[in-house]
């Protein structure tokens, strides 16, 4: 059998903006008649935005990566190893078995009252009453609610590049695409979700459906959620983004850790006409590739809420039907159950210790 070639194929990428350019986007956020006044100094930030962008600094502050690491000498992200250090810290805690046990909630809705819509989500109130549920089973809970996306200002969850698709050891955990300050890609939430995720003993995961899909920021947090399975926890040994070391690497054997294998988890997933047995599936899958233990049939939720009914009567929907925030409850009942069970080791996957014979 021949080998296959290892190589980095090139050709794709444009060329750099243009000076004017690259001043006309820039100069954008300042579109506001308010800044004028302040204008002599916004040319003088443009110009040093400029000369990033053209020197390519996506990480300005580095620091060496220090013994332990593939190569001690390569210079980090003092903004990923902050990240890095405080996500061992995290599993360590969440690891020790005198913790309180502690379930993640993510509201996957893209509304809230604070934006456009002018109006909570269902999704927000359903999140509340699994809240109120693990609470009253003695969990404490975080909630993660990624509407904050659409009404927080340069609040955001940047696009995964699909660094995996050239070699996994290229995707880092957690992600060291961003921030890229070249590119003007701060203020990046992922690193807070991150935390979130790894704090937690259990998830459970709310979404509506929104054209047959989950909603874009729920995507986005998924996508980027990738080098949390198979990720590399040093990028010195691909010296940072060196797309065919990352190749040799894999090619040479490569174990695709599980960094959130072994939590428990919940589904909730409703519509108002179609889509919700897909989505619900989808996700399920998602969080079962990842090693995350579903927590039973009643943990995994697909329901129509005012089927075919206006969109203006939806929340009065929600009032009437007693059924199905009977069925959140469940699921968040059959989480905390999980969790307990899992916690005290009287809860282990069936196919534990089963070598997969081409993970990925």
């Amino acid at each position: 059998m021949r080998p296959i070639p290892v190589d980095v194929r090139k050709g794709q990428a444009p060329e750099k903006l243009s000076r004017e350019e690259f001043r006309q986007r820039y100069m954008r956020r300042f579109y506001d008649p308010a800044f004028r006044a302040e204008q002599a100094a916004i040319d003088r930030l443009e110009a040093i935005a400029w000369e990033a962008y053209r020197q390519g600094r996506k990480a300005p502050v580095t620091v060496k990566a220090g013994a332990g690491a593939a190569d001690p000498d390569y210079d980090l992200s003092v903004e990923w190893k902050s990240a890095a250090d405080r996500l061992r810290e995290l599993a360590r805690e969440q690891a020790l078995p005198g913790t309180p046990s502690r379930v993640l909630l993510i509201a996957g809705a893209s509304r809230n009252d604070g934006t456009c819509p002018g109006e909570m989500s269902k999704t927000w109130r359903l999140t509340r009453i699994a809240q109120a549920e693990l609470e009253n089973a003695g969990m404490e809970t975080d909630v993660l609610d990624l509407s904050r996306l659409t009404s927080e200002y340069d609040r955001m969850i940047h696009p995964c590049k699909g660094c995996v698709s050239t070699a996994m050891p290229l995707c880092h955990w957690p992600c060291s695409c961003y921030p890229n300050h070249s590119l003007g890609q701060a203020n990046d939430a992922m690193n807070d979700i991150y935390a979130q995720w790894v704090r937690a003993h259990g998830v459970i995961l709310l979404a509506p459906t929104y054209w047959y899909q989950s909603p874009s920021p729920l995507k986005l947090m998924i996508d980027r959620l990738v080098c949390a399975d198979g990720g590399n926890p040093d990028p010195s040994s691909t010296s940072g983004k060196d797309a065919l070391k990352a190749k040799q690497i894999e090619l040479a054997g490569w174990p695709y850790p599980k960094h959130l294998a072994g939590r428990a988890y919940g589904l909730v997933v409703h519509g108002d006409v179609a889509g919700i047995e897909g989505q619900r599936r989808a996700l399920s899958d998602w969080l079962d590739w990842m090693g995350l233990i579903d927590a039973g049939a009643s943990a995994r939720l697909d329901r129509y809420i005012g089927y075919y009914k206006p969109y203006a009567t939806s929340h009065a929907e929600l009032d009437a039907d007693r059924a199905v925030q009977q069925e959140v409850r469940n699921v968040a009942r059959a989480v905390s159950v999980a969790v307990r069970q899992l916690r005290e080791g009287r809860l282990a996957r069936p196919d534990a210790g089963v070598e997969d014979p081409r993970p990925k």
